[in-house]
């Protein structure tokens, strides 16, 4: 009995160093991968485990978040959200504060900083393309170029803008006023016609707030006489 306990424990040593090393060599060829590999082996490499007797080893969190991390740099998406925000850059070098241009839409809880730049009609909203932000959107989409549309500046200017808070619904809205605006500020002649299609005018509209014995801010809960 003696001798076959320990058998047992060095087998089960030689098992869990076994697994040691091969989860520490998983994390190596994880390591290669991350510096000099394709996206399809990275991705791989996450779901990578090492089998030990009846169990299985799966490399720690730390290598899969690194690996999760060097595909998401390598992917399209963030190279055009590079290139958009050294463009943004480029072309607001002093920032936002600095611009001449500069207008500043809200609606509900969303507000849009609404810079306009000398260009042919490119829209940057959060340095990502309004296509893409908007997620393709046309009522949202037309919403954001109708300003410069209704004066005929659609290829004149550039928009690029800094969103926050609330929807895309509602920043769109909002971005809409501040482009008015910032037309106002490059031509005090462009506030007539934009008055007169009511695009100066500030949509106050918000939720109401929820009232106390309600379920909403006007919905009772269903009547019981007993």
């Amino acid at each position: 009995m003696a001798a076959m306990a320990a058998a047992a424990s060095q087998a089960l040593g030689l098992a869990s160093s076994f697994g040691a090393l091969s989860v520490q060599e998983s994390g190596k060829r994880v390591g290669s991968l991350s510096s000099s590999g394709s996206l399809a082996l990275r991705c791989n490499a996450v779901k990578m485990g090492v089998v030990v007797g009846r169990r299985t080893v799966v490399a720690s969190p730390v290598v899969r978040a690194a690996v999760a991390e060097a595909a998401e740099l390598e992917s399209p998406e963030m190279e055009e959200r590079r290139t958009l925000e050294a463009w943004v850059k480029q072309q607001l070098p002093g920032g936002f504060a600095a611009a001449r241009l500069i207008g500043t839409g809200r609606r509900k809880t969303a507000v849009a900083r609404v810079v306009l730049v000398e260009g042919s009609g490119k829209i940057v909203i959060n340095n990502r393309t309004a296509q893409d932000y908007l997620q393709g959107n046309p009522l949202w989409l037309q919403a954001v170029k109708y300003p410069l549309a209704s004066l005929g500046y659609e290829t004149k200017y550039d928009i690029i803008v800094r969103a926050e808070g609330g929807g895309l619904s509602a920043q769109a809205q909002a971005i809409l006023l501040g482009v008015a605006r910032a037309l106002i500020v490059a031509n005090q002649a462009n506030r007539d016609p934009l008055k007169k299609q009511g695009l100066l005018t500030r949509d106050s509209r918000i939720v109401e707030r929820k009232k106390y014995g309600l379920k909403k801010a006007r919905k009772a809960p269903q009547y019981s006489k007993r």
